[in-house]
């Protein structure tokens, strides 16, 4: 697949499964519905019965493994779609200016975005901004890492 023909439509008839190591009840990301080299954001329906979500919040935990999710599902992506390659198993090496400014309740939609910083030796460092509807609830920096072996 060619960059020029990655669409939203395509993006949001994906199922995430496709595109992240994580399985159920691990899985803190709905579907990509946008996907850049340097840019994605993820939709994600905060469900009651998820495992981060407690007296009815989604709490900072899980806030910031979504923050996760979003850029493996960019890196999952990528690695499916453009290189033809299995999904790589992904580490968080590093978090830096976590920020959680709002309470995220059971049933939210949330939308996150992750800004590719710099990539290299299969570290990527990205900027990371979650949004409830139009306020910003969290922002943060991420250092992921990549094993060398695919699943």
């Amino acid at each position: 697949m060619k960059l020029s023909d990655v669409t939203e439509g395509f993006l949001r008839s994906l199922d995430i499964h496709a595109v992240l190591p994580q399985q159920e009840p691990f899985v803190m990301v709905g579907r990509l519905v946008r996907f850049a080299l340097d840019s994605s954001t993820t939709e994600t329906l905060v469900r009651e019965d998820c495992l981060f979500v407690e007296d009815g919040l989604f709490s900072p935990c899980g806030i910031l493994e979504n923050i996760a999710q979003t850029c493996a599902a960019r890196i999952g992506f990528y690695n499916k779609y453009i290189l033809e390659r299995e999904v790589q198993i992904g580490y968080i090496g590093a978090v830096r200016d976590f920020t959680v400014t709002g309470k995220v309740k059971a049933g939210s939609l949330l939308t996150t975005t992750v800004d590719v910083i710099e990539e290299v030796f299969g570290m990527t460092l990205a900027e990371a901004t979650v949004r409830c509807g139009d306020t910003v609830i969290a922002t943060g920096r991420v250092k992921l890492a990549t094993a060398d072996k695919e699943m």
